[in-house]
Parts: C-alpha cells; sequence; structure tokens
C-alpha cells in the first residue's frame, strides 16, 4: 500500500505503518510530499503501481483539500493498476476552536485500524 501525506500528519503516518507492519504483516510504503505544489507524481504514481492500493492523508477537512487533488490524479494516472478505490483520511468536515484539534485531525486509533 501507499501512503501519501505531508506535514505533520507524516508521524502518524510513519506509526501506523510500523503498526500495519507488526500486527498484520502489511507493507506500506510512505511517501512525503514536501510540498503541495507543485508535488512529486512522478513518486507517487510510481509507488502507486507498484502497490495498487494508494491512501492520501491529510489534516484538514475533507471537503476542498488536498487530498482530493491527489486522489483524482491517482485515479487518472494509475486507475488500471488500482486494485481499490484510492482513500482519503483527513480531519473532520467541521470547525472548531484550537483546544479541540486533538479530536478532530486523523490519528492512528480513529482512521489507520487495519
Amino acid at each position: 500500500m501507499t501512503l501519501i501525506s505531508y506535514g505533520a500528519p507524516l508521524y502518524t503516518c510513519e506509526l501506523a505503518a510500523a503498526h500495519a507492519k507488526a500486527t498484520h504483516g502489511i507493507d506500506v510504503e510512505v511517501i512525503d510530499l514536501r510540498t503541495i505544489y507543485p508535488w512529486d507524481k512522478k513518486t507517487v504514481m510510481e509507488s502507486v503501481n507498484k502497490t495498487g492500493r494508494a491512501v492520501v492523508v491529510h489534516e484538514a477537512p475533507k471537503a476542498g483539500g488536498v487530498a482530493g487533488e491527489v486522489a483524482a490524479v491517482i485515479q487518472e494516472k494509475c486507475f488500471l493498476r488500482l486494485e481499490a478505490p484510492v482513500q482519503r483520511v483527513c480531519g473532520w468536515d467541521a470547525h472548531m476552536g484550537l483546544i479541540f484539534e486533538q479530536f478532530a485531525v486523523p490519528d492512528v486509533v480513529r482512521k489507520f485500524c487495519f
């Protein structure tokens, strides 16, 4: 599986990849986009074509987020190699104060239970 992210959620993705390997034997390639414009399409497409599965992670709300664009490009460029639909793991589509941020952003328990 290919796990694509950037920024702070990348640490959570690394933990999720280690958890998937340790508990279920699932190999996960974690890709750090580093920038969201331009983003490294070549690296992402090569990995997804190899693994056949993609999950895009960011901490912003799902609607209108970067993950939607990345998922759309993966779907266009890798369609014949995908073994499952591209998934997005994002924050809730709701506004909240910073005090509640820990409950809104993706974490290993809430979104990465394999």
